[in-house]
């Protein structure tokens, strides 16, 4: 989704973040910056999820080759201290949905702007609960095709909401985006997020 007259940079390839984006009606245009997503030997979560959102809005500023304020995000789930990213393939899928089946576990979503020179981050947590799942029920899940590209093999925007309890915390920060921590990013880099928001 680019625009003639873009406010931000959207250094993600992630639908779901762009279409998060363009509910605030903000201008932007995207690019799809390439980030080894591998943690480090005993990296904490947060550092890792930090050092992501960073790394992706630097890479995205390089692509972009403008001035304008580049975002950069990424999101875990974390159940007993472990993170979940995206699943290589059914069995891992089958097993972070056993993991999660039944308890709650967290979402934790960073966000990083680049502008003027500076970087500032912020991150998102939420608290999803799980009803219990069967192994049949998440395998016909997997047969879907949705938890392919999902961190912790699901989606809450899709047919993952069947398993979803509750949630405390953002919504938006679950399926990748926290529009409210965005929003001040965005602020505190001197963009004017309500300059297109006119109907």
């Amino acid at each position: 989704m680019n625009h003639p007259a873009a406010q931000i940079v959207l250094a993600s390839a992630s639908p779901r973040r762009a279409e998060l984006l363009a509910q605030l009606r903000i201008r932007f245009s995207r690019v799809s910056p390439d980030v080894d997503e591998a943690a480090r030997p005993g990296e904490d979560v947060v550092d890792l999820l930090r050092r992501l959102a960073q790394a992706k809005a630097l890479a995205g500023r390089e692509l972009a080759g403008a001035a304008l304020p580049v975002l950069g995000a990424d999101t875990l789930v974390a159940v007993d201290g472990v993170a979940l990213g995206k699943p290589a393939d059914r069995t891992q899928a089958l097993d972070m949905l056993a993991r999660l089946s039944g308890r709650a576990h967290e979402v934790l979503s960073a966000v990083a702007v680049v502008a003027a020179g500076s970087i500032q981050t912020e991150v998102s947590r939420t608290t999803v609960v799980f009803r219990p799942i069967s192994m049949a029920e998440a395998a016909r899940y997997w047969d879907t095709g949705e938890p392919a590209d999902k961190a912790g093999a699901y989606g809450i925007q899709g047919i993952g909401s069947v398993f979803v309890l509750r949630i405390e915390g953002s919504y938006s920060g679950v399926v990748g985006l926290p529009l409210l921590e965005t929003e001040r990013l965005l602020t505190a880099a001197g963009v004017d997020c309500w300059r297109y928001r006119q109907a």
